[in-house]
């Protein structure tokens, strides 16, 4: 089997995991969380994001996330890296002053979802993020591109795999150095996940690219199994399968890590990352949240406990 030696788990939860809680999740649970998916042994995480509390409420207090990391995470953890997301100019602003190393700018492989998720096309979000890109590197940030949608949308149905590779090889002449490609909605299977990768592995490196899958439909494992078997070594996760869509209606979490990281470890591929450690930090969210650990690891471990 033809597969990576070791993945990248690049962890979401902290953003995209609770940017669809109903309910608001203060600075200090959002920092426990972070601390303990450090001390894990993650480390890329996905922290926060800069963008209008208007319209994601539960990222609002960005900022003040960041500098609790730098003075209380940073320093035991100095090989971890935490970004956000900055959909714009304002939002590279914060990430200077807030100090990191990596942001991320997202766009969508369909029209109308663009149009929902950020209120202008695809075309005028890339010619948005120019500037966003270049500021973030004239400041040595390096910038991660996602491109949602990618195997269905909750608006128009089928995704085309020649525009998803458009878009994607854009945000790398973008300066983009790597690209998270997302099945927001979790519709994808083996079949058409193998389509799309076909697509773009024809003129876009292996290691350009990442998969951010949604287990809406039980599919994410399979869908990632299938993306390294095609020599994918970068998979985006949330612990105890936090997460879904603001945009996207009844599309549930992403793949938990916990279970990404079960898979893994079945296969002899290296993490990074200690899994009775994640579980601690996907059930304590989880309580924290009034909610089920959405990770299988976590409940076959719950009923054998």
């Amino acid at each position: 089997m033809n597969t990576p030696k070791s993945v990248r788990i690049v962890e979401v939860g902290p953003r995209d995991g609770l940017q669809n809680e109903k309910h608001a999740v203060s600075t200090q649970i959002k920092i426990q969380l972070i601390s303990q998916l450090a001390d894990a042994g993650l480390k890329n995480i996905e922290a926060g994001s800069f963008v209008s509390p208007k319209w994601v409420p539960q990222m609002a207090g960005s900022d003040e996330v960041f500098k609790l990391i730098n003075a209380e995470i940073q320093p035991a953890h100095p090989d971890a890296l935490f970004s956000a997301l900055t959909p714009n100019e304002f939002g590279v602003d914060r990430a200077i002053e807030c100090g990191l190393k990596e942001v991320a700018v997202f766009a969508a492989a369909s029209e109308q979802f663009s149009q929902k998720n950020i209120n202008c096309s695809i075309l005028e979000s890339l010619e948005r993020f120019m500037p966003v890109i270049t500021k973030a590197q004239s400041a040595n940030i390096r910038v991660r591109g996602y491109v949602s949608c990618v195997l269905g949308c909750p608006y128009e149905g089928q995704v085309s795999a020649t525009l998803v590779a458009k878009i994607t090889q854009q945000l790398l002449d973008m300066g983009c150095y790597e690209v998270s490609l997302g099945d927001t909605i979790g519709v994808g299977t083996p079949a058409s996940t193998s389509i799309l990768l076909n697509e773009l592995l024809d003129s876009i490196p292996t290691d350009k690219l990442a998969v951010h899958m949604h287990d809406t439909y039980g599919q994410a494992l399979a869908n990632i199994l299938i993306s390294l078997q095609m020599g994918i070594s970068v998979v985006d996760s949330a612990v105890a399968g936090l997460g879904g869509c603001p945009y996207a209606k009844g599309a549930s979490g992403n793949v938990a890590s916990e279970d990404l990281v079960y898979m893994l470890n079945g296969m002899g591929i290296e993490h990074g990352v200690d899994i009775d450690k994640l579980l601690l930090a996907g059930n304590t969210i989880s309580a924290a949240l009034n909610r089920s650990n959405g990770s299988k690891f976590a409940s076959a471990n719950l009923s054998m406990a």
